[in-house]
């Protein structure tokens, strides 16, 4: 099949500029190369300094290291030499270079000189945009082409101007073929037609153009009229916000918004007409609903990067003024699958539309327990306030912790499934006095009865009796605490932080998910999802095909001890304290309240039925219970992952 190659890469293309070029290629610079000037003559001596050789030898190391301004210098016309000069090696991303001339009198007649440009592995990227439902390609994944090398071949005499002999500037220095104002360029040439679809094949981000509002360093005047003008596509553009964009680079012009054409068409006119702004088209890849937002959309163009430069090509050309390129050097681009994504719209839908029911800053995260690939993850606009924290938060988890600690208890045998422990209102342990909530007590009870009422008192006692890393291990299983690495999932990705304890408070308060506990929703859904496979830990990712690792791997949990804990967290929902979730067909889960400080307690909630894991947290709600609700809600409303 022939490569659907973008008409953004396709001749003629643009001159690039210095800036852009230079993030594009490697940062190994002229320098690198060292100085690999070699002067041959015709079976004769190195040229003699009374023919203007040594002053071509100095030309091509100025070049060589670097230094285009020491070059231009040497020339016959040093501010036409130091244009040309810089447009070339800026159009090739500041690669490496050597050199070589070859003829024994360049005051007669101009001698073949030869570059040999090295451009490096291929590693690149795109111009970043600053829309809030667009994403550039970010530059930080693996280079997927071996050294890539490009050479020309050019002429250059010298002239004796004064007492000095100066290199003839002409163009056809660098290459024969080059005239003025053209210059040498390098592309990389990807498939940028390639798409990122949902688990269903439903399109979830596009290529696509979009113009770049855009204004001059010296226009923050404008400001207020163009947010005014932007504001029905970027409701969340001010003034302001604007000017203190523009404050952070003030030399620099600054990147507005970038908008789709349905966006800009109608206010064109309007924005051309505002004093400072240029409106230059890009292509972007975009998502196909503007309304679809999430955190772990943020990381999908890098996994889209990395699969374009698996395939990638790139071109070296000579782009003269008015004319087609030329092409020196290059590879051709291959085509690339659409990338299904292991998200799927409708529940991402579901998960925002119940987030945003609340008043409080919430998130909500699910995963597919069989495969490890996260379903929807969704925050409300109270969280967004404080980051990413659905998938990098830290808070206390509270109770819904008790899953690690009661299967740290089983696990080790401390404790038995059918043991009966106590649950009274308030009790000391290694010096630590634990209540249950608002000191309701059961006395003797059965563990299952313990567990699903959320004795914090009996959770106290088991884990008086447990070694200093057995929750800590226990967790790890679970993939609580563990470091995960995948294609388009973000690095910044926390799931916990368990610490080891020694018998006495701390290891009391750890117990039921306070003290130095920590994790993030994510961190909570991909332990009920590690449960619910098995026991296994999962390995969360989000793009089909391109599984995730992780920096541990732990043994699975006894088979044993994952059917008791289902039995446990069922009953929670039956009978305890997540009674209002039990419309949901087949649910388990675990509720959890955690203090913070002097404020409202978080409220947390994880369960899982079928093959959907769910974590839901609702920053000081006061109780667990509008967590439950919320997870209930999403469930009925999202149903199954689709196959």
């Amino acid at each position: 099949m022939t490569p659907r190659i973008s008409r953004l890469n396709a001749h003629p293309r643009p001159r690039p500029n210095a800036h852009a070029r230079a993030r594009l290629r490697p940062a190994t610079g002229l320098a690198a190369a060292g100085l690999v000037v070699v002067m041959l003559g015709s079976g004769c001596a190195a040229l003699t300094g009374d023919t203007g050789s040594d002053e071509l030898g100095q030309f091509l190391s100025a070049l060589e290291t670097g230094d285009l301004a020491g070059a231009a210098a040497l020339t016959t016309d040093p501010a036409a030499a130091e244009e040309s000069l810089t447009a070339s090696v800026a159009g090739l991303g500041y690669p490496a270079l050597s050199t070589s001339a070859d003829g024994d009198r360049p005051d007669q007649e101009p001698v073949p000189v030869e570059f040999t440009w090295n451009l490096g592995d291929g590693s690149g990227g795109e111009e970043q945009g600053d829309d809030d439902n667009t994403t550039t390609p970010d530059t930080s994944g693996e280079a997927a082409a071996d050294e890539r090398i490009a050479t020309t071949s050019g002429q250059a005499g010298t002239v004796k101007v004064g007492e000095e002999w100066k290199v003839q500037w002409e163009p056809t220095i660098l290459d024969s073929r080059l005239v003025a104002g053209g210059a040498l360029a390098y592309s990389d040439l990807l498939d940028y037609d390639t798409n990122i679809l949902d688990r269903t094949g439903a399109p979830l981000m596009q290529w696509t153009p979009v113009t770049a509002v855009t204004l001059a360093p010296d226009a923050a005047g404008s400001a207020d009229a163009v947010a005014g003008l932007v504001s029905g596509a970027a409701p969340t553009i001010t003034g302001q916000s604007i000017r203190d964009g523009m404050a952070e680079h003030p030399e620099q012009p600054y990147q507005v918004v970038a908008l789709r054409p349905d966006d800009i068409d109608p206010i064109r006119e309007q924005l051309a007409a505002v004093p400072g702004v240029s409106l230059p088209e890009q292509g972007q890849l975009i998502r196909t609903d503007r309304e679809l937002d999430s955190p772990v959309l943020d990381g999908l163009p890098n996994a889209w990067t990395e699969a374009l430069q698996a395939e990638g090509g790139w071109s070296v050309d000579i782009v003269n003024p008015g004319v087609e390129p030329i092409e020196v050097a290059g590879a051709p681009v291959g085509e690339v699958e659409d990338l299904t994504s292991t998200l799927q719209i409708s529940m991402q839908q579901a998960a925002q539309s119940a987030v945003d029911g609340s008043g409080q800053a919430a998130s909500l995260v699910a995963i597919q327990p069989s495969t490890g690939g996260i379903l929807a993850v969704a925050q409300n606009s109270a969280a967004d306030q404080q980051g990413p924290v659905s998938m990098e938060g830290r808070f206390p988890p509270g109770s819904t912790f008790k899953v690690v600690t009661t299967a740290a208890a089983l696990q080790a045998g401390v404790v038995g499934p059918e043991e009966i422990v106590p649950c009274p209102g308030q009790i000391t342990v290694s010096g630590r006095t634990i209540p249950n909530d608002d000191d309701f007590a059961l006395g003797d009870v059965p563990l299952e009865t313990a567990f699903a009422r959320s004795c914090n008192t009996s959770q106290a006692v088991i884990s008086d009796r447990l070694e200093p890393s057995a929750m800590k291990d226990t967790a790890a299983q679970l993939g609580l605490g563990v470091g995960f690495f995948a294609s388009g999932l973000s690095p910044n990705v926390f799931t916990g932080s368990v610490p080891v304890t020694e018998q006495g408070p701390a290891r009391v308060e750890a117990s039921i998910g306070q003290g130095e506990v920590l994790a993030s929703p994510f961190g909570m859904a991909v332990m009920t999802a590690s449960l619910a496979n098995n026991g296994q830990m999962i390995q969360p990712h989000v793009i089909q095909g391109m599984p995730g690792t992780a920096n541990d791997s732990p043994e699975p949990l006894p088979q044993n001890v994952v059917d008791t804990l289902r039995r446990y967290m069922e009953q929670t929902v039956q009978t305890g304290t997540a009674t209002a979730a039990n419309s949901v067909p087949g649910l388990g889960g675990k509720t959890g309240t955690a203090e913070v400080g002097s404020g409202p307690s978080h409220g947390w909630f994880v369960a899982t039925t079928g093959d959907i894991a769910v974590a839901v947290l609702i920053e000081g709600a006061g109780s667990s219970g509008p967590a439950v609700s919320m997870a209930a809600g999403f469930l009925n409303a999202a149903g199954q992952p689709a196959a």
